[in-house]
Order: C-alpha cells, then sequence, then structure tokens
C-alpha cells in the first residue's frame, strides 16, 4: 500500500522536500523616481529607435518606384 523511498546517501535531501520555512523573505524594495524615469526613457529610446529605422527604410522597400540615374542604351533595348 505505501512504498517506501529509496535511501539517499545525504539525510538533507531526503527532508528537503518537507522542509517549510517559517521565515518570511523581506518585501522587495520599491524602484525610486528617477529608476522609473529611467525605465521609461529607456523604453521610449528604443520605441523611437524601432519606429525611426522603420521610417527610414520604407522608401528602401517600396517597388513602384522607377530606376533612377542614368540609364544605358543597352537597358532601353537598343
Amino acid at each position: 500500500m505505501f512504498r517506501r523511498r529509496e535511501p539517499v546517501p545525504f539525510a538533507f535531501l531526503a527532508e528537503a522536500d518537507r522542509f517549510r520555512s517559517n521565515v518570511t523573505p523581506p518585501p522587495p524594495e520599491r524602484s525610486s523616481v528617477s529608476q522609473i524615469a529611467g525605465r521609461w526613457l529607456l523604453g521610449l529610446t528604443i520605441v523611437a529607435a524601432l519606429v525611426g529605422s522603420l521610417v527610414i527604410g520604407m522608401p528602401a522597400l517600396s517597388q513602384n518606384q522607377p530606376p533612377q540615374g542614368p540609364q544605358s542604351q543597352a537597358s532601353q533595348g537598343r
């Protein structure tokens, strides 16, 4: 009915799953206003960089523009 556990060479490993601490961890420290502002500024900078690269890169990705620059006679079929 009840199975015995296999013996473990280290007793503390066998008892580790039964151990419950009665000590509560300290609450996390609250972020200061400058830390929060720094995180917002970093996030805003990353978003602005992504949007800026998209705006600058869009003209290069569009395919509806005719080729620019001088064309040779071979490209005109002559």
